[in-house]
């Protein structure tokens, strides 16, 4: 059914989507309309249609903050914050489907039906037409409205599990609630896998910008845009989801069903999944080989070697280089990076790393220092790896300008830990300003712990990853991009699925390798068993993709958050210090015992949209 409006659409764009180039667009968002416009139209005229795809871009939502505006982080194992907001609520189980926290089934909704409009109405635009190359320009717009509808429902499949399929209909949003376009039932997840992996196919086909990096050329009027390879990405990442444990021959969901009986989750487990998953990865690394165009951005140190260091830290901070998939061009930096900056510098200090992230890293030896840990928390400790949490060492860090006295936890792990971790007694990545270089003292009478403001840590840790050297939170907040997808994860998401599909396969260690020797770490040797290969492959993830909203999502794809993500979380002791050599502060403490339900694999539907739709039943648990 089309839209069939009884008045007339006042056309009034609220923002050009932030991760286009938007130069374009200026003139026509700086005017004021004068009259309303009919959607017939709006879409015979090139500027307005134009205008329409961009406002539908901006339905990607901004992820650079991360507190109640984006909670992936902040709810998974990896991070906390010390404000008493959202995601601390749910971090200890406090929230319910009638809560409506983080409501991004109705936002993705919104930019489906946008992304329809455009697809169904495009196709008249006279002005277009009458240009040279007219169809090809709306071929290609068309594609990448397809390409953006298929990203919706995947972001929509990741959160809440299977969707309501709509199609090429456009549903008049003010019909009746008793209307049967407004009563349909969800599909199943193998059919929401299916129906996105076609619309990206498709897009795909009909795209004619194959990535926006072109040698060593960046296409600034494409940075953004869908492109073939962004289509394979997400391709790669809704494969590689709909392959795993969770949805994979569960059978906790053998009773999650409409109520006509159709099951939502096939509990029967597919290897071929694996297969599939596998192959898109591997089409997207195909192309980086043989073009050029993609690839893991690398800095070299003056002999040629990798500096693993700068490679990870500035992999962020150098806005659409090689590796970059999908970007956003003006994003909400500020805030993110405010919140992981000491209060010395004027910063909120609230971001903080869990201690199980920490344990996580690896040493510079490439090695493991920590096995595990007992029931009290306390780590079982890889004697062979060098490590120790025994007295401190004068230790010159990477990234750093001096050596200092520093807790052995932090000697000698990997360099990506240095990019990525703030400990106390570490020092502070800006020394541009008047302060210079500065100590970061996050024990309890430090200056950014807990005896001194509201604003501090609860772990004793911050973070630092895709923080810039140069920020200020009072001097130059300059908006700068931020990275959504890269070429880093595709690699990782092809070795855990031939890991899966073919153990043993020697692209495995290859590729796996290539991500461990640019971060800085030894290459693994051959012989691993396909578990402790998972396992390399499971914390490359965590530690290469950290804070980049994958590892909640990783955690319970895997089936694992029932165990990763409940009971006791540890830090460092932010109740006690006085100085960074005291040995009271740096002790493993507990700061919160977290709960986990197994309701919690997937986001409740709202309960208001359970309510308007009979036909719309509630996920498992709620």
């Amino acid at each position: 059914m089309k839209f069939n409006y009884k008045t007339t659409l006042q056309f009034l764009l609220l923002a050009v989507v932030l991760s286009l180039n938007t130069s374009c667009y200026k003139d026509f968002l700086d005017q004021v309309p004068d009259d309303r416009l009919t959607l017939d139209e709006i879409f015979s005229r090139r500027q307005q249609s134009e205008g329409w795809l961009a406002n539908t871009y901006n339905f990607i939502r901004d992820e650079a903050h991360r507190t109640n505006d984006t909670p992936w982080d902040v709810l998974s194992d990896d991070n906390d914050v010390s404000q008493r907001n959202t995601p601390f609520r749910v971090n200890l189980g406090n929230w319910n489907a009638s809560s409506n926290y983080w409501n991004f089934w109705d936002h993705y909704y919104k930019g489906i039906r946008t992304a329809t409009t455009f697809i169904n109405r495009i196709d008249g635009n006279v002005e277009i037409l009458a240009e040279q190359d007219g169809q090809t320009l709306i071929n290609r717009r068309k594609a990448e409205a397809r390409f953006l509808r298929a990203f919706f429902y995947a972001e929509i499949l990741k959160q809440y599990g299977p969707f309501i399929i709509l199609g090429d209909e456009e549903i008049d949003p003010d019909l009746p609630l008793t209307d049967p376009s407004m009563q349909m039932a969800r599909s199943s997840y193998d059919e929401c896998v299916d129906y996105i992996v076609s619309e990206l196919n498709q897009a795909e086909n009909d795209l004619d910008r194959e990535h926006y990096y072109d040698g060593d050329q960046v296409l600034e009027n494409d940075m953004g845009r869908a492109s073939k390879v962004l289509c394979r990405a997400i391709k790669s990442r809704v494969l590689l989801y709909a392959a795993s444990p969770l949805v994979n021959g569960n059978t906790d969901y053998v009773n999650f069903q409409n109520k006509d009986g159709k099951a939502l989750i096939n509990t029967t487990y597919d290897i071929n999944k694996w297969v599939k998953a596998a192959q898109a990865a591997k089409d997207i690394i195909d192309y980086a080989e043989s073009s050029g165009r993609l690839g893991l951005y690398k800095k070299t140190n003056s002999d040629g070697s990798i500096n693993g260091y700068l490679s990870y830290r500035d992999v962020f901070l150098d806005s659409w280089n090689i590796e970059w998939i999908l970007g956003r061009n003006n994003a909400n930096m500020h805030g993110y990076q405010r919140s992981s900056t000491p209060r010395l510098a004027n910063g909120y200090a609230s971001m903080g790393p869990t201690q199980q992230l920490v344990d996580a890293y690896r040493m510079a030896n490439g090695q493991v220092p920590i096995t595990g840990h007992n029931t009290d928390g306390s780590p079982i400790i890889n004697t062979a790896s060098g490590y120790t949490e025994t007295g401190f060492s004068n230790f010159n860090a990477p990234g750093a300008t001096r050596a200092k006295n520093t807790f052995n936890m932090y000697v000698n792990r990997e360099p990506r830990f240095y990019a990525t971790i703030t400990y106390s007694g570490s020092d502070w990545i800006n020394t541009t300003s008047s302060l210079g270089v500065r100590e970061i003292q996050l024990y309890y009478t430090g200056e950014s712990g807990k005896g001194g403001s509201h604003d501090y840590s609860e772990t004793g840790y911050l973070f630092r990853k895709n923080v810039s050297p140069t920020y200020h939170p009072t001097q130059n907040n300059v908006a700068r991009a931020l990275v959504m997808m890269r070429y880093a994860e595709i690699l990782l998401n092809y070795v855990e699925a031939l890991n899966e599909s073919e153990p043993g396969n020697p692209d495995i260690l290859k590729y796996l390798n290539q991500i461990r020797e640019r971060g800085g770490i030894p290459a693994l040797a051959s012989g691993l068993s396909q578990n402790e290969m998972r396992q390399h492959i499971r914390t490359e993830r965590r530690v290469e993709l950290t804070m980049e909203h994958l590892r909640y999502f990783d955690t319970r794809r895997w089936k694992i958050a029932d165990r990763t993500d409940a009971g006791p979380f540890y830090g460092m002791n932010v109740e006690a210090g006085t100085s960074n050599t005291d040995l009271e502060f740096f002790q493993r403490t507990r700061f919160e015992n977290r709960v986990f339900r197994r309701s919690f694999y997937f986001f409740p539907i709202p309960q208001t949209e359970i309510q308007r739709n009979p036909n719309l039943v509630q996920n498992p648990g709620w």
